[in-house]
């Protein structure tokens, strides 16, 4: 099986819509990093009628501003979250008073808050709490995890959990038989690090119904044996015969979730992420609804949302987010099958939402330019701020026209190292250095960038 092979040409279609959620509560100091970096000056007539007074003064350190005039500064005074004045201790100690905090940071570096332009927040949250395979190198500590966790749990309850990547081990796929005699009274299903696959155990097989009789699903792979036995792998729309199986995370479980890996970002700096929601080929598009509503809702509702979050949904789903004005239960007519995705694409845009396309492999990336292109020249230029999520393995070419077009090229630097490693095991070295370069011609083809961890799909850590 030849994994590279599977992931080099899948294309994943994702609904953009811009939705910020406000950033409640942004006033603690963690770490060396702001909650928040709010440039947002309070308007000199304010301060002259009703004098603001600091609840926090930071000083001794060394302050990147982003502002050519000031690029440094060594202290700053913060009300309420934002950011009142900049630069030497005693021009910002003038908007202190009795009440104002001081922390002294002893020459340490403050930079504004990070953007992490392309995660799974809530996946990652409850990944958080589960079986965590990111890193695993060897088989054998593969086992070793899976075994600890059974300890851990109740017969009959699902053991869950991911984040391998068999290339860490030599690039052996792992098989229901690893750990059938460590889990003979639990489901067990686990996510490979690009969410692409996974492994499930022959108690979650059997539990599930899938057997050798069971033919692949369209879009999808049931792994076998050459006696045609499953042998526990899973790929992408085939995951949807063992999913609806697990049960499902409970709005409580969620919403720790959330708060957890907010907590985590918040840890190393990320202030705002562009959440893809829990959305993967094989699982219902009606998941980040479901998050929208039961959870990010209530967190702003509730002042639980310590980070900026911008939200995608699922492309299929946009015509909940735009009914005619006049017509309010109108939503349109269903596109044809065979054109539905330029189709969808073009309705999209013409709403104005904000359209990302997931595309590894040059075929793959060839074909969604084109139909961005084919979109504009339809509908006409305007700020539109089209985006491929992952933008890997492209042809010659192709990475001038991301400048060109001005498409903004969403990659995940962790997946390119991890796909270098792939090309150099399985194309040879001269491959990799072809993805190298390809990457540098993005960087001088002018093209917006985005850069985001896909976490939890690659590991979160700064």
């Amino acid at each position: 099986m030849n994994l590279y092979t599977l992931i080099s040409a899948s294309v994943v279609v994702v609904l953009a819509i811009f939705f910020s959620l406000p950033l409640l509560n942004p006033t603690y100091w963690l770490s060396l990093n702001l909650k928040s970096w709010l440039w947002i000056p309070i308007p000199s007539s304010s301060l002259s009628s009703s004098p603001v007074i600091a609840d926090l003064v930071v000083r001794n350190g060394v302050i990147y501003t982003s502002d050519e005039s000031l690029p440094f500064a060594d202290s700053m005074a913060i009300h309420n979250g934002r950011i009142l004045r900049l630069g030497n201790f005693s021009f910002v100690q003038e908007l202190a008073a009795d009440g104002t905090e001081e922390l002294d940071l002893g020459g340490k570096v403050v930079v504004p808050g990070f953007i992490d332009s392309h995660v799974h927040l809530i996946y990652a949250g409850l990944q958080m709490a589960r079986v965590e395979l990111h890193g695993i190198n060897k088989k054998d500590e593969f086992v070793r995890k899976i075994k600890e966790a059974v300890r851990n749990a109740k017969e009959g309850s699902w053991i869950l959990g991911g984040g391998w990547n068999n290339d860490l081990w030599g690039g052996e796929l792992p098989l229901a038989s690893w750990i059938d005699d460590i889990t003979p009274y639990n489901p067990v299903w686990l996510n490979r690090m690009d969410g692409h696959m996974g492994l499930a155990n022959s108690v979650a097989l059997k539990l599930s119904g899938i057997s050798n009789l069971t033919k692949d699903p369209e879009g999808g792979t049931i792994v076998r044996t050459v006696d045609g036995e499953p042998t526990g792998l899973l790929i992408d729309s085939a995951m949807k015969l063992l999913l609806p199986y697990i049960p499902e995370d409970t709005v409580n479980e969620r919403r720790e979730a959330l708060v957890g890996a907010t907590n985590h970002a918040l840890m190393r700096g990320v202030t705002t992420v562009v959440d893809f929601g829990r959305y993967y080929p094989g699982v219902s598009a009606e998941l980040p609804w479901e998050d929208f509503s039961d959870v990010y809702q209530w967190a702003d509702a509730s002042k639980k949302m310590m980070i900026r979050v911008c939200l995608f949904f699922p492309m299929e789903t946009w015509l909940r987010l735009h009914p005619y004005a006049d017509e309010p239960h109108n939503y349109g007519l269903q596109v044809t099958e065979s054109e539905i995705l330029y189709n969808i694409t073009m309705a999209s845009e013409k709403s104005g939402l904000q359209v990302a396309i997931h595309a590894i492999g040059d075929r793959a990336n060839d074909l969604i330019l084109d139909i961005y292109e084919s979109v504009v020249s339809t509908n006409g230029m305007r700020d539109r701020r089209f985006r491929i999520e992952h933008a890997q393995h492209l042809a010659p070419g192709a990475a001038a026209r991301f400048g060109r077009q001005g498409i903004v090229a969403s990659v995940q630097p962790l997946h390119l190292l991890g796909d270098a490693d792939t090309a150099t095991k399985k194309l040879g070295t001269d491959r990799a250095q072809k993805e190298s370069y390809l990457f540098r011609s993005l960087l001088a083809s002018n093209a917006p960038l985005a850069f985001g961890s896909d976490w939890p799909c690659c590991c979160f850590r700064l």
